[in-house]
């Protein structure tokens, strides 16, 4: 049986005080422990919280869409370049190839060219245009198509003026002679058609 007075510093304390002072450091023990310890919230009260806190109007929210808008497009413009570059690949796959056949076509016309006025030659030159007839509708399949005609307006995009003459009888500025015909691959301009270029005077 306790003493119904105690002396503790000096002090006297009853029995009832003594067992509240007791109960009250034994809950304040407990709340320590429990500040100590990490807080545990699962996935759904962390989005909940989030949802609360996290402004609409935020400017840091504002600024993480804006960039990750930016990201998109930019990944997008990626994915449209490298299809637009395999596109290309593809449709132009034979350009060197038929680049090496320009000169072939280019000597097919000088013996047209100076095999005409040769009435011996009246035989072989039904064999050379022949020959360079399919060989053109061959090319043609793959997309190669001749450019520069003699009469038709200058133009830069196709044309290469090597030289003018002074023809009253053209327009101005009008091809009045071929001197090697161009050939354009699809939209392509492999080579420019090399032409003289007529001029008022």
């Amino acid at each position: 049986m306790p003493p119904s007075n105690a002396f503790k510093d000096n002090v006297e304390i009853s029995p009832e005080a003594e067992a509240l002072r007791t109960e009250a450091d034994a809950s304040s023990r407990h709340q320590a422990a429990g500040a100590g310890s990490p807080m545990v919230i699962d996935d759904d009260a962390l989005r909940e919280q989030c949802a609360v806190r996290l402004c609409p109007e935020c400017p840091e929210r504002a600024d993480a869409d804006e960039q990750r808008l930016r990201a998109l497009a930019e990944m997008d413009n990626f994915k449209k370049r490298l299809q637009r570059e395999k596109d290309d690949q593809v449709r132009y796959a034979a350009e060197v190839v038929l680049a090496d056949l320009l000169p072939t076509l280019d000597n097919l016309d000088l013996a047209l060219q100076y095999g005409r006025g040769n009435a011996a030659c009246k035989d072989m030159l039904i064999g050379v245009e022949m020959t360079q007839r399919l060989l053109l509708d061959a090319l043609k399949r793959h997309g190669l198509e001749p450019v520069g005609e003699a009469g038709e307006p200058f133009s830069p995009e196709i044309h290469e003026a090597i030289g003018a003459e002074v023809r009253p009888d053209l327009p101005e500025n009008t091809v009045c002679a071929l001197m090697q015909r161009g050939y354009r691959l699809k939209e392509r301009l492999l080579r420019p058609a090399k032409v003289a270029v007529s001029r008022p005077e």
